[in-house]
């Protein structure tokens, strides 16, 4: 196992000991036993990744507490714990370790970080273990197990069969008729679907239902269709700013990803942002076309919950139920696959225009059309058992540089409209951004206007506008 080896400064030191352990980061003494140690380890693996640091203790003084560095004397010193992580298959490429060495103690740190894996990660005691939080939990029971395997994408829920179902409900529907028609004409209907797998003992699977039923709502109720909510605000999802009633996006997953696209586009042409005196809020279409087919396709259908699109006046957030599948994390997701739903991804792939013609360039595809357009690229979050992606209409640009283009059209602007404008949440700091225009001789107050009525307009003397 090659290793890295690092000198590190005072500075470094105190950044190291200033860490608090979380999610993704955890600090272990350097007496642990290597197969204690393998929890930890099991745990990062099996969710997200992260950081483990043998070699620093917690102490207590008081009340207080704190880390010290008390690391090994020699780096063979943890050899034990490089077995240990050696013996732990599959993990042998899914982790890197560095020596960090202390400026005046000469001791060392071991640095191991490990990488969300694809397969699942046993301790050396043979229990499993995911991290929440700070802390690593045991998977005890079958059904945490199967989740974790769910999640992992090493069981696909698309492969279980729907009881209730019959191989009726396809070969009678009109989108399965339409589909062979257009795309394998000269197969027989019912030969095609076992070919495909999509049928066993005369039932019909997940992935089946959700491809070429009428209704698959029907069969897969709360966890097959698109939920869409207007909020007319800038903030958090309150029922207060909820405009009208949420839209309910049915029909098999082909039809919902054009219909979920169109609507979400209809209701953003109809939004200004800042009222009458501001621009359309324009978002572009592959970018909402590429994140909802991503929604779509990927999400993890054995989550009794429908996936979500939230419009706001600023952002679009797009939740869909599941984790990232396999071995891909927020970090990574630009550059690695792992689908969930193979078969899905696979099938849909040969409709007619199919949504996504460029398989596993999706979000990249997001990505730069957001870029093209000047505006901040989609955030990606993973939360506790879905994941959002974040479309915000923020230009690349300074606060600064935004309210010089938007007095270019506009005669004056007030604070609320240039927190607005430029996603500032704080009131004070848009004051700041105003001060420095001010005192460019960019900005000057409008006459005889006060309180929430005070409003900044280009200097009668600037033509720089």
């Amino acid at each position: 196992m090659n290793y890295l080896e690092q000198n590190l400064n005072e500075e470094e030191v105190v950044k190291i000991l200033g860490y608090q352990e979380n999610h993704f980061l955890d600090m272990k003494g350097k007496r642990i036993k290597p197969a204690k140690l393998s929890e930890s380890v099991s745990s990062f693996a099996n969710t997200s990744g992260g950081d483990i640091y043998v070699g620093i203790e917690e102490k207590k003084t008081g009340d207080t507490s704190y880390f010290s560095w008390e690391g090994f004397n020699d780096i063979e010193d943890s050899n034990a714990i490089i077995q240990m992580l050696e013996d732990l298959a599959p993990l042998a490429n899914y982790y890197d370790i560095s020596f960090l060495r202390h400026p005046q103690l000469g001791s060392y740190v071991m640095q191991i970080t490990i990488f969300k894996t694809q397969a699942i990660i046993y301790a050396t005691s043979g229990m499993v273990y995911i991290r929440k939080g700070a802390q690593k939990l045991p998977i005890n029971s079958p059904e945490k197990l199967r989740r974790l395997e769910l999640d992992k994408g090493i069981i696909q829920f698309e492969n279980e069969i729907v009881n209730e179902s019959s191989s009726e409900d396809i070969l009678e529907s009109e989108i399965y008729l339409k589909f062979m028609q257009s795309v394998i004409p000269n197969v027989g209907n019912n030969k095609w679907l076992k070919k495909q797998k999509l049928i066993r003992d005369n039932k019909i699977i997940v992935a089946g239902v959700l491809l070429y039923s009428e209704e698959p709502q029907v069969l897969l109720p709360k966890r097959s269709a698109i939920k869409i909510f207007r909020y007319r605000t800038a903030g958090i999802a309150d029922r207060d700013m909820l405009e009208g009633q949420p839209l309910t996006i049915e029909g098999c997953l082909y039809d919902q990803i054009y219909e979920a696209v169109n609507t979400t586009k209809r209701i953003i042409e109809s939004m200004k942002k800042l009222g009458d005196k501001f621009e359309n809020v324009n978002y572009p279409g592959e970018t909402l076309h590429e994140i909802i087919t991503n929604a779509v396709i990927h999400r993890d259908y054995s989550i009794v919950t429908d996936i979500q699109i939230r419009i706001f006046d600023n952002r679009i957030e797009v939740e869909s139920p599941g984790k990232l599948p396999g071995h891909v994390t927020v970090k990574n997701i630009l550059d690695e696959q792992s689908a969930r739903n193979p078969k899905i991804v696979r099938l849909i792939n040969k409709f007619p225009d199919a949504p996504n013609k460029d398989v596993g360039e999706g979000l990249n595809t997001a990505f730069e059309a957001m870029t093209k357009l000047r505006l901040r690229t989609p955030i990606i979050k993973e939360l506790d058992n879905t994941v959002m992606v974040e479309i915000r209409h923020e230009r690349l640009a300074s606060p600064e540089e935004m309210v010089i283009e938007y007095m270019r059209t506009h005669d004056e602007i007030t604070n609320k409209e240039g927190r607005l404008l430029t996603g500032i949440k704080s009131e004070n700091t848009m004051k700041r951004v105003f001060w420095k225009l001010r005192d460019k001789n960019m900005l000057e107050p409008v006459p005889g206007k006060y309180g929430s009525a005070f409003a900044w307009r280009s200097p009668e003397d600037n033509n720089s506008f």
